[in-house]
């Protein structure tokens, strides 16, 4: 039994990762200000005596390092960040302080309590757009185009640099576009919003032929556990993700279809992409974590169904 601290744990990926590391009979302290996250995300949680909850900017160094020490943190899984990349486009300061900024915090919190086991939450806008090339962790030239993938390539560039200067393990995975039941952003929750006021037209970013690749929370959070715990030395870093992807126009015919919605207008901003700074297209190349014999147990378009399947609409 660890004492684990999870930043952004009220959040979509937090809550589930919050509560299988609850169920493993490991503690666990959520530390989030819940801008994004949601008091209800964890409110099933409350009773846990292993569970404690601390309302806190992870971006305050001062008010973190409080928690950090009272706690006694072993481990850090650091998920807070901005995830409202299309608002960031307008406001690159929020990357900043939501990504960079708790990226340093963190850091600083483990430095000075001498905690060496971290997980951190990056993302597949750190290569940015790259057409028609397999993304594999080896690649050159990091060259993200939004705000979102710079903080994040930043904030990589810290973990490697803290790791080496205070022998700290620590484990990224760079996500692709993750959904499941409580969602909370991206295309299908907006798909769902539009359509509830208007269920006769559907405003779709883009002309619909963005193709990504789609997890499912449960296998991601399958993941960060098992290559969490295992003992490394520096920092190792994984794209994880399926085979597949899905378009946002296969989306919008899926969403329609839950919906019971046969006559829906389809009305397209054009262009493709949603918004300057979004990678239209891209594919991982999972090699590497495959090799380990982890692979997840829906693809693409089986993990959309399933997030469908469980919206209460």
């Amino acid at each position: 039994m660890e004492n684990n601290l999870i930043t952004g744990g009220a959040g979509f990926i937090g809550s589930y990762l919050t509560g299988r590391l609850l169920k493993m009979g490991q503690r666990v302290v959520c530390v989030d200000n819940f801008e994004l996250g949601r008091p209800e995300n964890i409110e099933k949680y409350q009773r846990n005596p292993d569970f404690k909850l601390c309302e806190c900017d992870v971006s305050d160094e001062k008010a973190f390092n409080k928690i950090v020490e009272k706690y006694n943190v072993e481990r850090i899984y650091h998920l807070a960040a901005n995830s409202d990349i299309q608002k960031s486009a307008r406001f690159p300061e929020i990357d900043f302080k939501d990504t960079c900024t708790t990226t340093y915090s963190v850091l600083e919190a483990m430095r000075r309590n001498k905690i060496h086991k971290l997980f951190f939450a990056s993302t597949s806008a750190v290569y940015g757009n790259k057409v028609g090339i397999n993304l594999s962790e080896n690649i050159g030239e990091l060259s993200p185009i939004s705000y979102y993938g710079a903080s994040k390539l930043s904030s990589e560039a810290f973990i490697s640099a803290y790791a080496y200067m205070n022998d700290f393990e620590a484990l990224i995975f760079r996500f692709p576009n993750v959904i499941g039941p409580g969602l909370t952003h991206g295309v299908i929750f907006d798909f769902i919003q539009k359509l509830k006021k208007n269920p006769e037209e559907l405003e779709i970013l883009g002309d619909g032929t963005q193709c990504k690749p789609y997890l499912y929370v449960d296998d991601l959070v399958d993941a960060i556990i098992k290559f969490s715990m295992k003992k490394r030395i520096g920092v190792e870093t994984y794209n994880i993700g399926v085979d597949t992807a899905t378009t946002v126009k296969e989306i919008a015919d899926m969403v329609c279809e839950k919906l019971g919605l046969t006559k829906v207008k389809y009305k397209y901003t054009g262009g493709n992409v949603g918004w300057k700074g979004d990678v239209p297209v891209f594919q991982y190349d999972l090699s590497k974590i495959y090799e380990t014999g982890w692979k997840p147990q829906h693809n693409s378009n089986e993990s959309v169904k399933a997030t469908l399947e469980s919206l209460k609409l």
